[in-house]
């Protein structure tokens, strides 16, 4: 490829610093796509003949399948994918493949065939966050009735539902595969055809390899469409988000698949056992969930460290975007997989979440508000009133709803038996009734929601 400029050939550490082909070959698929619809462009242009683009085309069907079946032998001497298709292009036809890269560059079609491999990862990542909130919903709609306790700091703070809880993921979720669609449509645009930096004299029509290609529109300025790696630093930046939701879900269903809180059993398909503890059962699938964020969030910082000095156009260390976003695309999708397979497999502990909500003095809040709403009590006496009786309860060793009335009027003589009407975690929950709060009746309408949304 340099012979024309070089009269020496590559040493071999510089050869080894230099190819890319060990990573880039995964994107053989989209360069010879990108190749296609450009060779077809140029004969509509009259720019290379009809028969040399047929010839092309053909040619590159072949390249396609040898890859696809194995047989193709890359080369580290030609460095990239680009050059190991072109290479092999001219073995099989000749002449006629020297015309592919007429108007075009390595530059643009890089940028292309990275754009074209990494839609397909956004692609990906919403329908995997898509099938994984399906499943947080069927949780949801099974779970709308059954408490447990919903925590601050990983404390007992109040009762709540199995379903507004599976719920909160389907939120967060959400605007995980918003960012994902948002910065999909943002990228889909074609750097084809903006050759090295500065475009081409060629009469090339760009409208029709972006077409070809499945873009919107062609990139609106050559220097730009070359050097711009926004698209792989929104997926990361995505992924980044996305990871750290399902880190926050593993480390529960860590904490929850415990001895120690017992409120889910995971199913044997998605656990491991002990080299020497025969009685362990290890959830070992949310461990590696957990643990995958800290690769995505590496690959983000050092995309981000790679672009943040380079002026334009493209520079050779924008080679390194690749690795990165490759690992992060296979790190997430197996997350997102394996963190499906887990919630749809989990089975809820009905009676240990119950008793866990009813725990830790849970409907303390629901007291204060019957102070408030029955004896019109200002909040914040009613708040000292009921850390006074939680005081009480706690030293003899008894939940609220265990106190006696004549217990209680000794710090609020007004209190009436109708108080232990809104001490037990069925009615506590039931009176959530707020916008996005967590009764059942609420669960279930959102339950509808998110079914017909994601129908």
């Amino acid at each position: 490829m340099w012979g024309g400029r070089f009269a020496a050939g590559p040493d071999a550490i510089m050869e080894a610093i230099n190819a890319s082909i060990g990573f880039d070959k995964r994107m053989a698929a989209q360069d010879i796509m990108g190749s296609h619809a450009h060779a077809k462009m140029l004969a509509k242009q009259g720019i290379i003949t009809d028969a040399d683009a047929d010839t092309i085309c053909e040619g590159l069907s072949t390249i396609l399948s040898e890859i696809e079946s194995g047989t193709f032998e890359f080369s580290t001497a030609l460095e990239d994918i680009h050059m190991n298709v072109e290479s092999r292009l001219k073995d099989l036809i000749g002449e006629p493949a020297g015309r592919l890269h007429t108007a075009r560059s390595r530059n643009d079609q890089v940028a292309t065939d990275f754009k074209l491999w990494t839609r397909e990862q956004y692609d990906a990542a919403i329908a995997g966050i898509s099938a994984l909130m399906k499943v947080l919903v069927d949780q949801a709609d099974v779970g709308a009735d059954m408490v447990m306790p919903g925590f601050t700091h990983l404390q007992v703070a109040q009762p709540v539902t199995w379903g507004h809880h599976m719920l909160a993921y389907v939120e967060m979720l959400a605007r995980d595969r918003s960012r994902f669609q948002d910065a999909r449509t943002r990228m889909n645009e074609s750097p084809l055809g903006a050759a090295a930096l500065a475009g081409t004299s060629f009469p090339i029509d760009r409208d029709m390899t972006a077409e070809a290609l499945g873009f919107d529109r062609p990139a609106a300025n050559s220097l730009d469409a070359v050097s711009d790696r926004d698209f792989a630093l929104e997926f990361l930046s995505s992924a980044s988000f996305c990871a750290t939701h399902l880190s926050r879900l593993a480390e529960e269903l860590v904490i929850w698949s415990s001895a120690q809180f017992r409120f889910v059993t995971l199913s044997d398909r998605f656990s491991t056992g002990s080299s020497i503890m025969p009685q362990k059962k290890n959830p070992d699938a949310a461990e590696l969930i957990r643990a995958k964020v800290g690769r995505i969030n590496g690959s983000l910082v050092a995309l981000l460290t790679v672009m943040k000095g380079l002026p334009l156009t493209y520079s050779k260390d924008m080679q390194e975007d690749k690795e990165q976003v490759f690992d992060a695309a296979d790190s997430l999708m197996l997350a997102l997989a394996a963190m499906t397979g887990m919630v749809a497999d989990m089975t809820p502990n009905t009676a240990q979440l119950e008793t866990a909500a009813a725990s830790g003095f849970s409907t303390a809040t629901d007291l204060a508000d019957w102070l408030v709403r029955a004896l019109g009590m200002p909040f914040r006496d009613a708040h000292h009133v009921t850390g006074a009786l939680v005081a009480m309860a706690e030293g003899r060793g008894v939940d609220l709803h265990e106190l006696s009335l004549t217990d209680m009027q000794t710090e609020c003589a007004q209190i009436t038996d109708e108080v232990y009407g809104v001490l037990t975690v069925q009615k506590s929950v039931a009176s959530r009734v707020s916008y996005g709060g967590t009764a059942p009746s609420n669960v279930r309408a959102q339950v509808a929601r998110w079914k017909d949304a994601l129908s």
